[in-house]
């Protein structure tokens, strides 16, 4: 009786090493297929950063949008600084996202959507070098991507006058003040926020319907 019970007791321990080897290794697994979602920076520039932070934000695959300054020679510039147009930064908006879920050509569709890149350093009523129309790419696959796009533009003529955008190599990302950050959501009835930052808003909106993360919760 002894030597049958000791016989289970050993079937049980082994089953349950065997059951702990699985969980281990589908812990294992899970923590491998965590490490292969990689995601990728966009810093994007097409005007004030009010007007293309806050569509960003809506995009599924966008973890998240911030505004700030990029492509100039002044270390950690203010918004005073930049305005006055002697540091050389641009307003911009430097996007966190999934390239699983949006592609960087995706992220480069929605900024042309935003902002008119025939326009040099300005954007409407908002001008001076902060305001141009600019991509700072973070990797050579990314320069590529701009460079082809704004080609494929350019032969199709989707413009009447010629792109302006500035293609360059990413060096440094400022962050805006805190106040600058979801400056739309928290401020839409500003008249800036009514007259220009609406409009751009639900054009994006028409445009990138399938891609919104509200629609895709919605299941449609």
């Amino acid at each position: 009786m002894k030597k049958i019970m000791t016989l289970v007791t050993l079937l049980a321990f082994v089953v349950l090493l065997g059951n702990s080897n699985v969980f281990a290794n589908g812990t294992t697994q899970d923590k491998k297929e965590k490490k292969k979602v990689k995601k990728e920076i966009a810093t994007v520039a097409g005007g004030c950063f009010w007007c293309i932070e806050a569509p960003f934000d809506e995009l599924v695959g966008v973890e998240k949008a911030v505004s700030g300054y990029s492509g100039g020679h002044v270390k950690n510039p203010t918004y005073e600084q930049v305005s006055a147009k002697n540091t050389g930064h641009a307003e911009v908006v430097q996007i966190t996202f999934d390239p699983s879920v949006i592609s960087y050509r995706e992220i480069l569709e929605v900024l042309f959507t935003l902002h008119d890149p025939t326009t040099l350093n300005r954007q409407g009523n908002d001008i001076g070098p902060q305001y141009r129309s600019a991509i700072f790419y973070h990797s050579p696959e990314q320069k590529e991507i701009a460079e082809k796009f704004i080609a494929e533009l350019t032969a199709a003529k989707v413009y009447k006058d010629p792109i302006v955008t500035e293609v360059a190599k990413f060096t440094e990302f400022y962050s805006a003040e805190a106040y600058h950050q979801e400056y739309y959501v928290n401020n839409p009835n500003q008249g800036y926020c009514s007259y220009v930052i609406a409009p751009k808003i639900k054009k994006f909106r028409q445009k990138f319907a399938a891609k919104l993360k509200v629609n895709q919760a919605k299941g449609q």
